[in-house]
């Protein structure tokens, strides 16, 4: 009997101590959170990147366009071998 005591005591001891502890959870929400915030910078620097490409495409073929537009025709099509 004094040991199924000592073992209850004992018992009731280890779980007030256990339930004393802080919890380690909230690093491991953490750690998400800056995965996700992470993820989320890289998502928009790469649609950043995207437009900007873009954007210097278009200006290449407009500027492109507009040179052979004021090009004179002899530069465009040379004149037919005889």
């Amino acid at each position: 009997m004094n040991k199924l005591l000592a073992t209850l005591i004992a018992g009731f001891l280890a779980v007030g101590a256990f339930a004393q502890a802080p919890a380690t959870a909230p690093v491991a929400t953490t750690a998400a959170a800056v995965k996700v915030e992470t993820k989320a910078e890289a998502t928009a620097d790469m649609k950043a990147a995207k437009q900007e490409r873009k954007a210097a495409h278009k200006a290449h073929k407009v500027a492109k366009k507009a040179e052979k537009m004021t090009a004179p025709a002899a530069a465009i099509a040379p004149a037919a071998v005889k």
